[in-house]
């Protein structure tokens, strides 16, 4: 599906992306909720482990001066170092990485994946109430989910804000569409790998 095929074209870039990337949101919500990582700290470990290995990949774009020159508290946005304390609280190693990262984006491109990424935050206001259940928190396992400074609404706004001003080609316009679905499917990947090589014990 593509953003001409959908009933009515949004006139904001951000709202062309939500629903451009509606069918894959849904369905790694959906394998999300088929691995229960909030039953066990066990389960979430691996959560934890997807996540690290989706930021740590992005992190080269959250510290990427052209960007910031765009998006100015970029850097501080980046959760690749909270991911990292996370699973060292889990008692969980950190993964080697996984083929298949994004390599030498556009700008477009890369802008669709930050999108995705910053939008997952919005999402995490959830996730983190169940992962209170397992005695995780913003300080303790679970600080990837953790508010952002200044909150999580307004960080959100300020970013879509400057993502709908920015000026596109046409081209950059379908990097921006491919590169937010990409983004969803590469962390569908990466959560797939991460329960496949959780130690069988853990899982049992």
């Amino acid at each position: 599906m593509t953003a001409a095929t959908t009933p009515e074209r949004a006139s904001l870039r951000s709202q062309r992306l939500n629903q451009l990337t509606h069918a894959p949101h849904s369905e790694l919500d959906a394998l999300v909720k088929s691995h229960a990582p909030f039953e066990t700290r066990e389960s979430f470990a691996r959560f934890v482990v997807a996540q690290y290995l989706f930021q740590n990949e992005l992190k080269a774009l959250y510290t990427n001066p052209e960007l910031i020159a765009i998006v100015p508290d970029l850097a501080e946005r980046c959760r690749a170092e909270q991911a990292a304390l996370d699973l060292a609280d889990l008692d969980t190693a950190i993964p080697d990485a996984f083929p298949g990262a994004l390599q030498s984006p556009t700008l477009g491109e890369a802008m669709g994946w930050i999108f995705v990424s910053e939008g997952s935050k919005l999402g995490a206001a959830f996730l983190i109430k169940r992962a209170v259940v397992l005695g995780l928190t913003d300080t303790f396992g679970a600080r990837h989910l953790g508010e952002p400074a200044g909150g999580r609404a307004e960080g959100w706004k300020q970013f879509t804000r400057i993502l709908d001003g920015l000026e596109l080609s046409p081209e950059e316009e379908g990097k921006a569409e491919q590169g937010a679905v990409a983004a969803f499917e590469r962390f569908t990947e990466l959560l797939k790998h991460a329960y496949a090589t959780a130690p069988k014990a853990e899982l049992a």
